[in-house]
């Protein structure tokens, strides 16, 4: 299949965009933008050279596009000039670093064999349907993006090199016993703490809020009051849903389909398996004696589950009699399998086995044989991905056709959402960075309305594409500058914050002169007490413990180290009102649980290797020849 994709590609980016997404988070070291076409040249219109490897405009105007999504989320939809400027130099800059790196890998000699770029390109979730490599969704979604196969399987042969050094870094990567005794100590070190909780809502006063306090805030928080600028906006729109109902599938083209992709419907044999593991231990050789042993007993007639049960060391399967279940050749341990397949007839016995998790006696359980799911079984699934693909090409063909009919003069919304389809609908109040239900914060549909060449108004705009299923036009019939709303309007919401402002604060100023009294003398039970408060028990906790609230945990291990006597502090607490909090003494186990260890190991390693990698890309950028365009997004 992955030969045949070789078809001219359609213009429709959008879907594009959807998979180089998709590519970063299953393929990229260290960004969203390691996508580097080594074939381009270099001339006066590049965006940077790179150890003269040239990284062109168009290059960079896409990074920047597919980078849109992401920056809404973080900055919002309006970004002032310098805000801009800099996202652009780092979004250029990812660019550089993956040339730098495409670059590196080929001189070092990095190679990516046939069979692993096969391998990876079927592990796409785009190219896969239920969860199985589909060669038909890897046309489909090539055939919609724009790009050749040569084009992608250099893009993803490339990443993949790529990861190959920096696995090789991270693989690299150590500690000295002297960093995991250290970090072990730190870990698991437990304290002894005592507290009193003074909740907000205890100190909460119907007293009334002064018209000045409120007048105050207002005043101090215009900008949380006021409404952005805004625009009254007529949409319509079309969901890949409407026009996946709108298809009609013949009972015929669903046979062609099912003919076409008969490979994807047949299901390898499968063999139910019962097991019993002898851990290897520290005498491997005893317990392969005991593995034989074990062997003879179940080929003597021995009740293989009793067996199981009595000796299995698999913590999985022992109680249930050593019961697998059913499985594939690749469901399992690659050696099991083999000496699962290769037992003649149900009921057979083979063993002991070697495996990476000891000696396995394995018992041939049931078969299925290979078969094909017949086209019965099949119909709904066929029909669902027919009728989606062929949305998505009529999809694609409606962008063209609106973006053509926009501009025909006195077009109106009316005549084309009956001509399409569209849902049509009004949003008086679209705000600028916020947007309006039902089309959401929008980025494209702000870059229309708000941006630096934004329509005028009683003009069309669109069609822009939303979460990759959502086709929109607009209109913009009147514009609305930034308005400030009326104090009579959020006056309700502003008391209620004075008032929950002021009961922490009484709860605070309460722990405080509880504090004081401790340190004059008394005991902290009976200061709790005489408050009508419960002291929690003296107890130690280790960092993260759940039995104590997580602020009360957080500021136990931010405290100091109690010298000779507690350390009390009276703390506002994240989620309203404040403890009073004793720390009375810090010990280490003498023994870290080994779970424990394992965990802040490996997030050691990772942290070190990050490091590491990071050190990396920084020394080869550093050393670089690089030259940028600084009108490279102009």
């Amino acid at each position: 299949m992955l030969q045949k994709l070789t078809d001219s590609l359609s213009t429709h980016k959008w879907l594009w965009y959807t998979i180089l997404g998709a590519l970063a988070l299953v393929f990229s070291a260290w960004g969203a933008y390691g996508i580097v076409n080594l074939n381009f040249g270099s001339s006066a219109s590049d965006a940077a050279v790179a150890d003269g490897q040239a990284i062109t405009l168009q290059q960079a105007s896409n990074a920047w596009l597919r980078a849109q999504p992401q920056i809404a989320r973080i900055y919002g939809t309006t970004l002032a000039a310098s805000e801009r400027k800099k996202l652009q130099s780092e979004v250029l800059e990812g660019l550089i670093r993956s040339t730098l790196m495409a670059l590196r890998t080929q001189r070092l000699g990095y190679r990516v064999t046939r069979g692993e770029l096969i391998e990876a390109i079927r592990q796409i979730p785009q190219f896969q349907v239920n969860g199985k490599y589909s060669a038909q969704a890897a046309e489909d979604v090539l055939d919609e993006s724009g790009i050749s196969l040569p084009q992608f399987e250099q893009q993803i042969a490339s990443q993949l090199r790529s990861n190959q050094l920096i696995d090789g870094i991270r693989a690299s990567e150590f500690l000295t016993p002297v960093q995991i005794a250290r970090a072990e100590r730190l870990q698991s070190q437990q304290r002894k703490v005592q507290y009193v909780l003074f909740a907000a809502k205890r100190y909460a006063s119907a007293a009334p809020i002064p018209p000045a306090a409120i007048e105050a805030y207002y005043r101090a928080h215009r900008a949380e009051y006021t409404l952005p600028e805004s625009v009254d906006l007529r949409y319509g729109q079309l969901t890949l849903a409407q026009l996946e109902s709108r298809q009609k599938i013949s009972h015929a083209a669903l046979q062609v389909q099912y003919h076409k992709a008969l490979k994807q419907f047949v299901v390898p044999q499968q063999r139910e398996a019962s097991d019993i593991l002898i851990d290897f231990g520290k005498d491997p050789k005893a317990a392969l004696r005991r593995a034989e042993h074990i062997l003879e007993l179940a080929r003597a007639g021995g009740n293989f589950a009793a067996l199981a049960r009595k000796y299995s060391q698999d913590p999985g399967s022992a109680a249930n009699g050593g019961n697998l279940g059913w499985m594939s050749r690749t469901g399992y341990d690659k050696t099991f399998t083999s000496a699962l397949f290769s037992v003649a007839k149900v009921g057979g016995i083979t063993g002991p086995v070697k495996t990476r998790f000891g000696y396995q006696i394995i018992r041939l359980d049931g078969i299925h044989p290979r078969h094909t799911r017949p086209f019965a079984a099949v119909e709904s699934q066929l029909a669902a991905e027919l009728r989606h693909r062929l949305a998505v090409h009529r999809f694609g063909e409606i962008e063209d056709s609106l973006q053509n009919d926009l501009q025909t003069p006195g077009v109106s919304l009316a005549a084309l959402a009956k001509r399409y389809g569209l849902t049509t609908g009004a949003i008086p109040l679209f705000l600028r960075g916020r947007g309006a239900p039902p089309l959401g914060a929008a980025p494209a549909v702000q870059s229309l309305v708000f941006g630096s060449t934004a329509l005028a108004t009683g003009s069309f705009g669109g069609p822009v594409i939303l979460d990759n299923d959502r086709m929109v036009i607009v209109k913009v019939l009147a514009r609305h500058g930034p308005q400030l709303k009326p104090l009579a309007e959020v006056k309700r919401s502003i008391i209620a914050v004075l008032r929950t402002r002021r009961a922490n604060q009484a709860a605070l100023a309460a722990a405080e002169a509880a504090r004081r009294e401790v340190l004059a003398g008394k005991s902290l039970p009976s200061v709790a007490q005489a408050l009508g408060l419960k002291a929690a028990p003296a107890t130690f906790i280790g960092r993260d413990d759940p039995s104590v609230p997580a602020d009360v945990g957080q500021l136990a291990f931010a405290a100091p180290k109690p010298a000779g006597r507690p350390v009390y502090q009276a703390k506002a607490l994240r989620g309203g009102g404040a403890v009073l909090l004793a720390v009375m003494a810090v010990r280490t186990p003498a023994h870290v649980n080994p779970l424990l260890r394992r965990t802040l190991l490996q997030q050691l390693l990772s942290a070190n290797a990050d490091g590491d990698v990071a050190a990396y890309m920084a020394q080869m950028r550093q050393t670089a020849k690089v030259r940028i365009n600084p009108h490279a997004f102009q």
